[in-house]
């Protein structure tokens, strides 16, 4: 039917073109920033979803900086602790030596004793010396012998969150607050009983430390796992199909280019109803 005021064919195309432009920007977007889900309005579950999904990412790539200085700062401790095992090994070699009633005579045991008393001190420097990022890693109190480290991505889960016990390896915590001499055999022997309880303690405290490094370097394993399964599941939630896009927007093209042409066209439908008057 040829009408004058009222061109329905026009307005026809015009909403079909209007509906073909706002997918063509659609598509544009999408594949312009690579993203299928840009704003809520383009997906309001998948948004919540992808959220949700990049604030683990985002804990699980967190956690696993932790876990790796939390191995750091363990490595660091029991690098010390070693030295401090091989001076320990040394004094219990002196004073056993000391300890023999042949090698009792005033000049040997003077010079054990000075021998002795530096292996102590590096015993102390060492313990004094050893922190990580000021943190005090040896020379510890009861206040603050304990090292929290958030190896996951949810803090009210104990899971993922790791605490270790640091020991306090200075020479008083080690060998007892009384002063040890060589200068006797009787002192050159409780020097050597407390010297091997020394090393048997710091032997057991290097022990649960390299326990608890490999507990954390197990737990960063595992993040690093859920951390790509969850990148891998947010990529594709929200990443664009390129493939499927491009396709897309060719055909929106053509359809674009359709819609221009035909509505010309219908525009000039009115004016046919006058070659019937």
């Amino acid at each position: 039917m040829l009408l004058i005021n009222d061109n329905v064919a026009a307005l026809g195309a015009e909403n079909n073109l209007n509906a073909t432009d706002t997918a063509m920007s659609s598509v544009v977007g999408q594949l312009s920033s690579g993203l299928q889900i840009q704003t809520a309005a383009d997906n309001p579950a998948g948004y919540s979803i992808a959220q949700s999904l990049q604030s683990e990412i985002n804990g699980y790539g967190a956690a696993e900086s932790n876990a790796q200085t939390a191995v750091s700062v363990l490595q660091t401790a029991q690098g010390a602790m070693n030295q401090q095992e091989a001076i320990l090994q040394q004094a219990n070699t002196i004073a056993t030596q000391a300890a023999n009633t042949t090698t009792d005579n005033g000049t040997a045991n003077k010079a054990d004793s000075q021998e002795f008393a530096s292996l102590v001190a590096q015993l102390d420097q060492i313990a004094q010396s050893t922190s990580y990022a000021g943190v005090s890693l040896l020379n510890t109190t009861s206040a603050n012998n304990v090292l929290t480290f958030q190896v996951g991505p949810d803090a009210t889960n104990a899971a993922d969150t790791v605490n270790v016990n640091l020991v306090n390896t200075s020479s008083s915590a080690l060998l007892g607050g009384s002063a040890l001499s060589l200068d006797t055999v009787a002192g050159a022997q409780s020097a050597m009983v407390a010297v091997q309880a020394a090393i048997n303690t710091l032997a057991s405290a290097a022990a649960s430390l390299g326990s608890s490094q490999n507990q954390i370097q197990a737990l960063s394993n595992n993040v690093t796992v859920a951390q790509q399964n969850l990148t891998s599941a947010h990529a594709d939630l929200v990443d664009v199909n390129v493939a499927q896009a491009t396709s897309q927007f060719t055909s929106l093209q053509i359809l674009e280019q359709s819609g221009i042409s035909v509505l010309s066209q219908a525009q000039q439908l009115p004016q046919l109803a006058l070659k019937l008057i």
